[in-house]
């Protein structure tokens, strides 16, 4: 078994005010100002925020550029649940309900993106 865990990862996103919101309203984060950026937090782990005003280092190779993550995230109820959260904030479903595999086995997950584009996954293993 591994002896580590993921802590946190890299976004980068275009504008603060509207990315702070949708990761706030339908991700459910906290939204954590650091320096003149933001991070989003989930409990035990992090999405640390690349963005306008900030110049980080070090950044990979090939820095991380708005719309181009691709993040999946556990849905702790049913994958219905999952759905008419993201109905009642407006965000449309790319794809799903399907199956798919995760971390913990096979669960039921829907996309969508968020407001520069990246991929989202909502995962239920309800």
């Amino acid at each position: 078994m591994a002896k580590v865990k993921l802590d946190h990862c890299v976004i980068h996103v275009s504008d603060w005010t509207r990315s702070n919101a949708f990761y706030r309203d339908v991700l459910g984060a906290e939204v954590v100002a650091r320096g003149h950026g933001w991070v989003y937090r989930f409990r035990d782990m992090q999405l640390n925020c690349h963005g306008p005003g900030l110049d980080p280092t070090p950044v990979a190779r090939r820095p991380v550029a708005p719309g181009n993550s691709d993040l999946c995230f556990e849905w702790p109820g049913p994958i219905a649940e999952a759905r008419a959260h993201l109905d009642a904030h407006g965000v449309a479903v790319e794809l799903g309900p399907i199956e798919r595999p995760g971390a913990r086995g096979d669960g039921m997950s829907v996309y969508f993106r968020d407001p520069d584009g990246s991929l989202l996954e909502f995962i239920s293993y309800a």
